[in-house]
């Protein structure tokens, strides 16, 4: 009995290697490895930017004007993340070169203005990965180089560095495992400056609020 079985399983061996062996193209089924966004960044960022500056005068006679502002941008960014799972955390900062300015003019003659002159910010960042698309939320500290201004006859300006946050949200694609492409919304608040004015000008606060939309490239080391 025991040779009969060692022959009947000898036998089903035999017929089993040529159907393997005919069909050549057989693989095993297996699941593609998905991209890891653990990694160093950096990158380049453009975009436009508008909100709106309110311009208070503190001594003297009370003024009160509130510029609106518009206008592109473009700078440069490094990150860091760390994925876990599908949830992906890091940092990242960034600084840009602003043209974003404005204008008003409380009567004629006399105009205020307000120019962001650059701006940045340093952020924490926290999104959840499907393998190469990361969907995202960022804030964090925001800084900018900002101008105020006046001009009846004469003209006076001042610059201040303002610090103020920021919180936005976007999405990001893996074009290959080393390129990524994304936009992204962020809303800053820089809040309120003191400005010594000089003359015959009143001594003011600016206080600016913007809005931006950009894309971004950037490089995965």
């Amino acid at each position: 009995m025991r040779r009969l079985t060692l022959a009947s399983a000898g036998f089903l061996a035999l017929t089993c290697v040529p159907a393997f062996a005919a069909d050549p193209t057989v693989d095993l089924p297996m699941t593609a490895p998905g991209f890891d966004w653990t990694g160093y960044y950096a990158g380049l960022q453009a975009g436009y930017g508008w909100g709106q500056s309110d311009i208070t005068g503190t001594e003297g006679e009370p003024f009160s004007v509130s510029p609106d502002i518009d206008g592109g941008f473009v700078g440069g960014h490094i990150a860091g993340l760390w994925q876990f799972d599908q949830a992906v955390l890091g940092a990242e900062a960034d600084l840009n070169y602003s043209s974003v300015d404005g204008t008003t003019e409380a009567e004629p003659g006399n105009t205020f203005g307000t120019d962001i002159k650059w701006f940045g910010s340093i952020n924490a960042k926290a999104g959840y990965a499907m393998d190469r698309l990361l969907v995202y939320g960022i804030g964090g500290i925001a800084f900018a180089g900002i101008e105020t201004s006046q001009a009846t006859g004469t003209a006076f300006d001042s610059s201040r560095t303002s610090v103020g946050w920021t919180v936005g949200a976007g999405v990001d694609y893996a074009l290959t495992d080393k390129f990524v492409v994304g936009a992204q919304y962020r809303y800053y608040d820089f809040g309120s400056e003191h400005y010594d004015a000089s003359g015959d000008f009143t001594d003011r606060d600016q206080d600016v609020k913007l809005n931006t939309v950009g894309i971004n490239l950037s490089y995965k080391f």
